[in-house]
């Protein structure tokens, strides 16, 4: 069982800082229980807190809740060592749980600072070519959202565009028209808000302001055929 979050510690950053600089098993073996009490421990604790705030909510949508293993896939090492040195949680209604296809909600934590939002980590090429058809049968819902955007500062559009810019009908809505993946996030560096038990409420308040993105384009994702 996991307790209340209480924040987390300078030890966690020196933690990831550790891990980027010597990401071999003798440094993380000795190491371990660093890693369980002041990284691995707090961010189940942060995530599951946030996850029953969302549940309160929205206590008719079963929100899931998914911690990142700090151990690369072993296949996808490319160079580097096999541990990665920033950890994550997402937060995925019901079974919306494959990456390229359904968004989720996260936080992740890095050793320069720690982000939030809401996304696809790498979208599958028929979910942006549905979400470029929905804006083109019904800009309406997507235009609201930008707005929304627009008319605050601390979130923000991003993603990967394409080289060659699709004309979109709608100007408002050429920046969400030419991404190959996007998402809808906020960015900063090591803050106090991190040692301390307030991040989960700000979280949760985060993640209120970004459900109607969630489920815009979680109900894009249901409208895929099933081999999409």
């Amino acid at each position: 069982m996991t307790g209340e979050f209480q924040g987390f510690t300078p030890e966690t950053v020196e933690f990831m800082w550790g891990i980027r600089f010597q990401n071999e098993r003798s440094w993380f073996e000795s190491h371990k229980e660093v890693y369980l009490k002041e990284l691995y421990r707090p961010m189940q604790e942060l995530g599951r807190q946030v996850q029953l705030s969302m549940v309160e909510h929205f206590p008719k949508e079963p929100w899931n809740l998914k911690v990142a293993r700090i151990y690369r896939d072993a296949r996808r090492l490319h160079g580097r060592g096999p541990y990665k040195d920033h950890l994550w949680f997402t937060l995925v209604r019901g079974d919306d749980s494959a990456a390229d296809t359904h968004p989720a909600l996260w936080f992740e934590l890095t050793p320069e600072g720690w982000s939030c939002g809401m996304g696809f980590w790498c979208a599958k090429a028929s979910v942006m070519e549905c979400h470029r058809q929905e804006i083109l049968r019904d800009p309406k819902p997507l235009l609201k959202l930008e707005r929304a955007l627009a008319h605050q500062e601390r979130f923000q559009l991003d993603g990967p565009e394409y080289r060659r810019p699709k004309p979109c009908p709608q100007a408002e809505l050429t920046a969400w028209f030419n991404k190959k993946s996007l998402s809808v996030g906020h960015e900063e560096g090591l803050c106090e808000l991190l040692y301390t038990p307030q991040l989960a409420d700000q979280l949760v308040e985060d993640f209120l302001f970004l459900k109607p993105y969630y489920d815009y384009f979680s109900a894009l994702a249901s409208k895929l055929p099933t081999n999409s």
